[in-house]
């Protein structure tokens, strides 16, 4: 999945040593936006006359939300922007912006289900067969309540995995997958050996892919 490189697009909010769930904290730069980005009226009618300029309040409104949000899931801030910035660069090139009736969060927020949803079913499946259940547009539709409840399960589901985890395993887990650190980085800083990190990273994914495979059928 390739990061956007629009100008517009790169957001660098990311902050070392901040709580998982708040990786993307405000900016005073956005302030000067707080106005519109609160209204997604006006938002619409700026789209209509000047869409890049529209489509770019549309990412600075949600963009770092939908991160956020992300990460619960796949608990990768690479991931997370990947699957946020594939669904913001689908939107565009596709201009369906210009189609979008109903609210653009409801929009995004269930994009993102989709795409998450798919994620962790690639990642974590017993048997991967995800790409039979998209549909044209390549996203599996999260789009009924008994689904979103499931969605918000995995949620569970997943916290309950990763903190069933050891001490070790779970520090483990995290530095390389929410810190984006390497195996050897993990190795040096917690003075283990690189065999104990790449063990404790196969139980940890074993554990979580065993764990999620009823969610993800």
């Amino acid at each position: 999945m390739k990061r956007l490189e629009l100008s517009i697009f790169n957001d660098k909010a990311l902050r070392e040593k901040k709580p998982v769930f708040n990786l993307y904290a405000e900016k005073d730069t956005d302030k000067e936006f707080a106005n519109v980005l609160d209204n997604e009226s006006l938002i619409k009618n700026i789209i209509k006359s000047n869409p890049e300029k529209g489509f770019e309040l549309v990412f600075k409104k949600y963009y770092k939300p939908l991160c956020n949000h992300a990460i619960r899931y796949v608990y990768s801030k690479e991931i997370a922007e990947d699957i946020v910035s594939e669904i913001f660069a689908n939107v565009w090139r596709k201009k369906l912006f210009e189609t979008i009736t109903g609210s653009y969060r409801a929009y995004l927020y269930q994009a993102l289900r989709n795409n998450i949803y798919n994620y962790l079913k690639n990642e974590f499946a017993k048997k991967p067969d995800f790409l039979n259940n998209k549909d044209e547009e390549g996203l599996f539709e999260c789009d009924t309540p008994q689904k979103i409840l499931l969605f918000d399960e995995l949620n569970n589901k997943i916290g309950e995995s990763i903190n069933s985890f050891s001490p070790q395993c779970q520090k483990v887990f995290l530095m390389s997958r929410v810190e984006g650190k390497k195996n050897r980085e993990i190795a040096e800083e917690l003075d283990i050996k690189l065999k104990t990190v790449e063990a404790h990273m196969m139980k940890a994914l074993a554990i979580l892919k065993n764990s999620l495979s009823a969610y993800l059928k």
